[in-house]
C-alpha cells in the first residue's frame, strides 16, 4: 500500500505540474498607483494649469497605471508651505517654483530669481542638465534633509519688472515703496529702495487692493490678467532683471518615487521634458493674446523699463551675493552658473539675430514704450 501510494501522489504532482503548464497562471492585479499632488498656485492661474498638463501626461503615458491629482495652493497646506508637506509625505508631489523654498536655503533662488548671468531660463535649464546644476541642486537638497525628488522644467519669459500706480522713470521712484517680490529679489528690490514683502500668487491683488501694496511682480500677461491685476493698477512696466531666468519645479516624495518600477520612472522623466516643451510653447501662444487683451479691453499702459534702472539692478544683485560669501552652496551653485554662462551666452549674442529690427520692419514697433521722463 505505501509502494501504491507513493506512485498516486507522484502521479498527481506530474498531473498537476502538467495541468500548470497547459493553463495560464492568474495573477492578482494590483491596481493603478494613485499620487495627490498640490499646486502653489490659485486654481484659476494657468500655472494650475500647466501643473495639470504634466499630470495628464504622466497618467496618459502610464496608461492610468499611475494617477496624478492636483489641487490647487492651500488646499492642503500654503503655498510656501510645499516643500515641507512632500518631504513629510503629507503630499506625495508638488508643481511650484524653487524660489518658494528661500527660506529654506537661499541658494535655491539661484534657479530663477536673479539675473542668471544673461542666461534666460531655457539657456539656465540647460545649465541644470548639462553643466552640472542637477547635481548641485541634489547636493542643496540632501543638505536641508528636503526628502524629494526635483525636476525643474518649463522656462519662463523674462518677467516684467512689475504693477505700479503711476510709471517709473528712475531708482528713486522705488524709494519707500511697499512692494512685493520673492527670492533673491527682496534683496534686489530692497537695494533700490522698497520695502519690500513676499507674499504667495493668490495674495497679491488683495492685499494691492486694500493699500497693503504700492506695486507688485508676479510674472506674465495671462496670469496677471487672470489674478486682476489690471483691476488695480493700469501701468505695467516691461523687461526686469530680477527674474529674468525662471522655470518651475515638478516635485516628488523621494520615497515614493524611488518606490516606482523603472519603467514609470523613464516615464516621467521623459514626460516632464514633453510637458516643458509643451508649457513654452502654450505660454507663447497664450501671453501673446492676453498682452494684448490687456491694452485693448483692460486698458493698461505697458513701458519698457528705463536702462539706469535694469543696470541698478545688477549692482544691487551683485551687493546681495556678495552678503551671501559665508553660503559654502551659494558659492558653488554661482560659481558653475557663471562658467556655463561665460561660454553660452556669448555664443548666443554672436550667433542670434535681433528680433527687434525683423519685426519694426513688417509690423511697427511694438507697443511698449519707454515711460516720459518727469520734470
Amino acid at each position: 500500500m505505501s509502494v501504491s501510494r507513493r506512485k498516486f501522489l507522484r502521479g498527481a504532482a506530474a498531473a498537476t505540474g502538467a495541468a500548470t503548464l497547459g493553463f495560464p497562471m492568474i495573477v492578482k492585479a494590483q491596481g493603478p498607483i494613485s499620487m495627490r499632488w498640490q499646486s502653489t498656485w490659485p486654481a484659476k492661474d494657468i500655472f494650475h494649469e500647466y501643473a495639470n498638463d504634466f499630470a495628464k501626461k504622466v497618467n496618459d503615458m502610464t496608461g492610468g497605471d499611475l494617477r496624478i491629482e492636483v489641487l490647487p495652493a492651500g488646499a492642503v497646506v500654503p503655498a510656501f508651505g510645499l516643500l515641507d508637506a512632500v518631504t513629510k509625505g503629507t503630499l506625495d508631489g508638488g508643481h511650484g517654483v524653487l524660489v518658494y523654498h528661500y527660506g529654506k536655503q537661499n541658494a535655491l533662488a539661484l534657479w530663477g530669481s536673479g539675473p542668471g548671468f544673461g542666461m534666460d531660463a531655457n539657456q539656465l535649464l540647460a545649465w541644470h542638465k548639462y553643466g552640472g546644476g542637477k547635481d548641485l541642486l541634489n547636493k542643496l537638497y540632501a543638505s536641508i534633509g528636503a526628502n524629494v525628488v526635483s525636476f525643474p522644467y518649463g522656462p519662463m519669459p523674462t518677467q516684467p519688472l512689475g504693477w505700479f500706480k503711476k510709471p517709473i522713470t528712475k531708482v528713486e521712484d522705488f524709494k519707500g515703496l511697499k512692494f512685493r517680490t520673492v527670492g533673491v529679489s527682496i534683496d534686489v528690490f530692497t537695494g533700490l529702495g522698497a520695502a519690500v514683502n513676499a507674499l504667495p500668487g493668490g495674495e497679491i491683488v488683495p492685499a494691492m487692493d486694500r493699500g497693503l501694496l504700492d506695486a507688485a511682480e508676479f510674472n506674465n500677461a495671462t496670469s496677471d490678467r487672470i489674478l486682476g491685476f489690471a483691476d488695480v493698477s493700469k501701468v505695467c512696466m516691461l523687461q526686469s532683471y530680477h527674474q529674468n531666468a525662471e522655470q518651475f519645479e515638478i516635485m516628488f516624495n523621494k520615497p515614493k518615487f524611488d518606490a516606482l518600477p523603472t519603467k514609470m520612472k523613464a516615464i516621467i522623466e521623459n514626460a516632464v521634458e514633453a510637458a516643458s516643451s509643451d508649457m513654452s510653447w502654450k505660454a507663447v501662444d497664450r501671453y501673446s493674446k492676453d498682452y494684448v487683451e490687456l491694452q485693448t479691453k483692460d486698458k493698461v499702459r505697458f513701458y519698457k523699463t528705463p536702462d539706469s534702472i535694469l543696470a541698478r539692478q545688477l549692482q544691487t544683485y551683485d551687493a546681495a551675493a556678495k552678503k551671501r560669501s559665508d553660503n559654502a552652496m551659494w558659492v558653488e551653485i554661482e560659481k558653475s552658473q557663471r562658467v556655463f554662462a561665460a561660454r553660452e551666452v556669448r555664443w548666443y549674442l554672436d550667433t542670434q539675430v535681433s528680433a527687434r529690427m525683423a519685426y519694426n520692419h513688417y509690423f511697427g514697433k511694438p507697443a511698449g514704450k519707454p515711460a516720459a521722463k518727469k520734470a
